[in-house]
């Protein structure tokens, strides 16, 4: 028996038929099934429905009747598709840092002794220079300690004096002699202590720079653990930024920076790099740039957020069009064309690009990739290429 797409409705729909229906699986029969089966859906016994569903499984089964794809609508020849040659190409990277300004020399005033604060020689913004009095500490006491330490030393020089004439006629033994004698530096050096403690008593700026505000009045009392003031020279900012590993070989010491703030949009700040961490941070992956920005204009506060663009040119990096990438289960894929069949091969991607994705490994230069129709193309099916993208 015969069955054509045109065949009589009451002819092909008898229950009798099938068995034969069953038992006929050509291609013309599967394709004037599926017809039947979308026009008379909702007509049909659902005995029969049953029967002709079992036929299009029998047909998707039989080997003889699909090709090399699996398609069990016969050969339908190769897939179309678009494909071009992986090719290495110019690419910058760009990357923002983020840094964080910091003075060149930067302190926190504090006393190295505890006592009453009984002058304070600075104003609050004040620029002063090294060795310039910030703060004088009560120090009666110090000073007639030193006083006491200098008289004991005055007599012991003294006494020393006399018995190294005396020791010349023998009237004095050697060993008195080198006993005097070390009195003598012990009270030197008690003198030295007391003047230590008197100078500890002035607290004076190490540097040159500018000072901040004042945290103490008259009459407190400071001690090791007491802020006084702050102390920043910034003249000279230190940029502090980290950046990626793979930027490593762009920078150098000497290398000009360009520095932005969100503070000053328009107003560019040039500076140098000036060291570079030599370690790399092994859970971040990045390392810590240090460079030198001259702060003239004084715009720039210790603490400020500032970034810094850089880029960095490779020439030889590969780079595919995203819509070839084939995302499967966190990896990633493409189709490859090697004797006009699609091989399918896992890659590694790096950076991403507007449109475009870096292969670090899985392709190689010369590898026909196909960027369009991957959708409709399974592994070591026939391609067909219809123009190169």
């Amino acid at each position: 028996m015969k069955i054509s797409p045109h065949s009589d409705e009451s002819t092909i729909w008898q229950p009798e038929r099938v068995a034969d229906l069953l038992d006929y699986r050509s291609l013309n029969f599967h394709k004037t099934l599926r017809i039947q089966l979308t026009q008379h859906k909702d007509k049909l016994p659902p005995m029969l429905l049953i029967a002709m569903l079992a036929c299009t499984c029998l047909t998707a089964c039989d080997p003889s009747q699909q090709d090399s794809s699996g398609s069990p609508f016969g050969r339908s020849g190769p897939v179309m598709v678009i494909a071009k040659p992986v090719m290495t190409q110019r690419y910058i990277d760009r990357f923002t840092a983020l840094g964080t300004a910091r003075a060149n020399e930067s302190i926190e005033v504090t006393s190295r002794i505890s006592s009453v604060v009984t002058r304070i020689a600075f104003t609050e913004g004040q620029r002063i220079n090294t060795g310039d009095l910030l703060i004088e500490l009560d120090n009666a006491e110090i000073h007639a300690n030193l006083n006491i330490a200098e008289a004991s030393l005055q007599q012991k020089r003294s006494q020393f004096r006399r018995s190294s004439t005396l020791g010349k006629t023998r009237v004095v033994s050697d060993a008195e002699l080198e006993e005097l004698e070390a009195g003598v530096q012990m009270a030197e050096a008690e003198v030295r202590a007391a003047q230590a403690r008197l100078d500890n008593s002035y607290i004076r700026a190490p540097f040159s720079g500018t000072v901040g505000l004042r945290r103490v009045s008259l009459g407190n009392l400071v001690g090791p653990d007491t802020i006084i003031t702050t102390l920043d020279d910034a003249e000279t900012i230190k940029l502090e930024f980290t950046i990626p590993e793979s930027f490593l070989s762009s920078l150098g010491k000497g290398m000009t920076i360009v520095a932005t703030s969100a503070v000053y949009p328009n107003k560019p700040f040039t500076g140098t790099v000036s060291s570079i961490d030599s370690r790399v941070d092994p859970v971040t992956r990045s390392l810590t740039i240090i460079a030198v920005i001259q702060n003239d204009s004084n715009l720039i506060k210790p603490g400020m957020f500032l970034t810094v663009d850089l880029e960095t040119e490779r020439s030889d990096v590969l780079l595919i069009p995203e819509e070839a990438l084939i995302p499967r289960q966190g990896r990633q894929f493409v189709f490859i064309i090697e004797d006009g069949r699609a091989i399918e091969k896992q890659v590694e991607l790096g950076v991403r690009a507007p449109g475009l994705a870096e292969i670090r490994s899985g392709l190689t230069v010369g590898d026909v990739l196909i960027t369009e129709g991957v959708q409709k193309v399974r592994s070591g099916a026939q391609v067909e290429v219809l123009s190169s993208s």
